[in-house]
């Protein structure tokens, strides 16, 4: 590609060498703040996780504004101080404490299920807690916006300037790709928030020294962001704090009412305790372990309802309580598989009974779904631990464990099941229709009513309800020979008796929501939806964007119609590659980076093929996109991991190279560059709000609404005033 001599960026406010670096490095810095905001403000504020996309959308929001405005002064201070407020307001206890019960005060709603649902029968005291809920979150939400402001008016400047906008666009890209990866590279090394505000105060303190106004003043703020982030990472009365690749585990000591030694919390929210339940441990403590359940904990049970179960498989397995359990009962080979390798390592340094170091135990680091697609094992029982999530990625609506509990994932581990094989599987459910839900899915595959009854907390596990099934009839023989298990099992049946009900919708892959009771939008959703559009309001008015954005040009809603299909596929995608790969935060990055890939990919096209005809094209992309809902990614969960990862990256990501090709095309021919760019972020943010239609028309049907975007986008396309050859060059 021809690169046409560089220019320099040089106002009264800001003096940039070279526009091709800074476009580089403002995407890096851009990208790199986007996804260190998703990450910690939706683990640290818990609402921002439930609430999907939401950190997301505002981050779009302010660089999008950024862009239309960007003919305004750029003062980075507007940046550096709502972001040094912030961090003040999260280094403090308690005021980080306040921030986090906004999922409490909206969990009243009732009906999506957070950990942990506040009650409250009062109406007036409900409406007063959800106002309060909502005033904090939009809050937050709008310091976010205003944080991406000035990053978005240096970029849209750039790309305003630069004498070759597919160079520029594919610089902008590239540079958003190694933004992605350096946050990513920092959480596999399990570094915590302060390293990552610490690069980001780096990358920022690039432009603060190109920057002519308020140099002193900058650099103050920066080096306060800094401290206060590391402030901001600690958590009072913890042993440790581990910001694992795929979440936030902190360890403390258990109080003496609790049970185990340890406790660990995952994203703010109690997960496990670490209990020791050897047999000299529990005789030694009378006062804690009542001698008549000795034998008969939580931990214990999936063994017992097998005859001789010589292998079991443990998905879920945490630090090792279930494994632990399946030892005492002298199982020859226990198979743990676990998807977070912190808590392997936790289990392995604390658990008492030292399961992990077992020579009859395999500990595999790995996501449950995936793990039943590929080992060719077969196990007498098959225990689910509690992997029910208390959080859910901030990159989709799915959460952590759906695509665990779908028919398609209970039918798989039937499948790794011996002749008379046992699934054991339990689970909190916070709701009734979550325990009629697995109790329905499991008959449908087991043809078999489960035996289900709930277990209650105590010194020997927190309890949950546990569901037993086979396709035999194994389990009565073992209740009708172990008089012991059978009468704790007819004790706990009477205490506390399910009511199933049979018309709960079963979860299935492509409608995966097992905490939703039925296909609708949740209430909080539609509230998001009008905050989302209060900040836009005071956001577009605040930052004077009135005379840039014109809502009655084609071109606007060119560029809007193909940022709304982009994120829509974006997290479509993350929620399908789920099932194959695992929902961590390494499929976020390997969808955003096939995304990010197939539009180098589609630039290189345009650039070498001008006169490439825009109707195949859009035929191509639309037809993709169709073809796409006939596609059942797992399938190809029996492949290696990094051979599924490049096909099912490169699968979902194939409509980004058509509507790249039809985006840089458009784009080389935009009179303003940085309102292209405005417009297709605004666009962005509305397809992550419209993700939530997912929870009533389905994870693939979504690939219709996107290819209905498409269409529209070509109703609007912009006519080429000149041939994109010599706008290429």
């Amino acid at each position: 590609m021809k690169i046409a001599h560089q220019k320099t960026l040089n106002n009264d406010d800001i003096s940039i060498p070279n526009t091709t670096w800074g476009i580089a490095l403002i995407s890096i810095l851009g990208l790199f703040l986007e996804l260190l905001f998703v990450r910690w403000l939706s683990t640290e504020i818990r609402i921002y996780a439930y609430l999907q996309n939401t950190i997301l959308v505002v981050c779009f929001l302010g660089l999008g504004l950024g862009m239309f405005t960007a003919s305004k002064p750029i003062e980075l201070k507007q940046s550096l101080l709502p972001m040094t407020f912030l961090l003040l307001l999260m280094a403090f206890p308690v005021t980080r404490s306040a921030l986090d019960s906004v999922s409490d005060m909206l969990s009243i709603l009732g009906d999506l299920v957070i950990w942990f649902n506040q009650d409250t029968r009062n109406a007036g005291t409900a409406i007063i807690l959800v106002v309060i809920g909502l005033a904090l979150t939009y809050f937050i939400l709008a310091i976010v916006v205003d944080m991406f402001v000035p990053l978005g008016r240096i970029l849209g400047r750039l790309v305003n300037i630069h004498p070759t906008p597919i160079w520029a666009y594919s610089v902008n890209i590239f540079g958003s790709v190694l933004g992605t990866w350096a946050l990513v590279l920092l959480s596999y090394f399990y570094q915590p928030p302060v390293m990552w505000f610490l690069v980001a105060g780096g990358l920022m303190l690039i432009f603060v020294l190109w920057s002519k106004k308020d140099k002193r003043t900058n650099l103050v703020l920066l080096s306060l962001i800094v401290i206060l982030s590391w402030f901001a990472g600690k958590v009072p009365n913890s042993l440790e704090v581990i910001w694992s690749p795929y979440q936030k585990l902190v360890v403390s000591e258990s109080k003496p009412d609790e049970a185990g030694k340890f406790t660990i919390t995952v994203n703010n929210a109690g997960y496990q305790a670490i209990i020791d339940l050897s047999e000299s441990f529990v005789l030694a403590n009378p006062e804690r372990y009542a001698p008549e359940l000795r034998g008969l904990s939580q931990y214990d049970l999936p063994a017992l309802f097998h005859p001789q179960p010589d292998s079991v498989l443990i998905v879920g397995a945490g630090t090792g309580n279930d494994v632990a359990g399946a030892l005492r009962h002298n199982v020859r080979f226990v198979t743990a598989v676990e998807i977070d390798p912190a808590i392997i390592a936790i289990g392995r340094e604390l658990h008492p009974e030292r399961p992990y170091f077992s020579p009859n135990v395999q500990v595999i680091n790995d996501d449950a779904r995936s793990f039943f697609a590929t080992t060719t094992e077969k196990y007498d029982v098959i225990s689910f631990g509690l992997l029910d999530s208390h959080t859910t990625t901030s990159m989709t609506n799915a959460r952590l464990d759906h695509y665990v509990y779908t028919l398609e994932s209970i039918r798989q581990a039937k499948s790794r099941l011996k002749d008379g094989g046992v699934i054991v599987l339990s689970f909190e459910a916070q709701k009734p229709f979550i325990a009629y839900r697995i109790r329905r899915t499991l008959k449908e595959v087991f043809k078999q009513e489960p035996l289900a009854f709930v277990i209650p907390n105590s010194f020997y596990g927190w309890g949950g309800v546990m569901f037993v099934v086979s396709d035999s009839d194994n389990i009565q023989k073992i209740l009708a020979q172990n008089n012991e298990l059978s009468l704790y099992i007819k004790g706990l049946l009477e205490a506390r008796p399910i009511q199933f009900a049979d018309d709960t919708k079963i979860a299935t892959d492509d409608w995966p929501y097992l905490y939703l009771e039925s296909p609708k939008i949740p209430s909080l959703y539609y509230l998001l939806i009008g905050l989302m559009a209060i900040i836009f309001v005071r956001s577009h008015r605040k930052w004077q964007a009135n005379v840039e954005i014109s809502f009655s040009n084609t071109t606007f809603w060119h560029f809007f119609f193909l940022g709304a299909a982009f994120l829509l596929l974006e997290v479509q995608n993350i929620s399908k590659a789920s099932v194959v790969l695992g929902n961590t935060w390494e499929v976020n990055v390997v969808i955003i980076s096939s995304i990010l890939s197939m539009a180098l990919l589609a630039n290189w096209i345009t650039y070498k093929f001008p006169n490439l005809s825009l109707t195949l094209v859009y035929v191509l992309l639309i037809g993709v996109c169709i073809g796409l809902y006939f596609v059942d990614l797992a399938r190809f969960g029996f492949l290696p991991y990094f051979s599924k990862a490049i096909l099912v990256g490169s699968l979902t990501s194939l409509p980004m190279l058509f509507s790249g090709i039809v985006f840089t095309r458009s784009f080389a021919v935009a009179r303003q560059r940085s309102n292209a760019l405005g417009a297709n972020l605004i666009g962005a943010l509305v397809g992550a709000l419209l993700q939530s239609l997912t929870f009533i028309t389905g994870i693939k049907a979504l690939l219709l609404i996107v290819a209905g975007f498409y269409l529209l986008s070509l109703l609007t396309s912009p006519v080429p005033s000149q041939p994109a050859a010599s706008v290429a060059e």
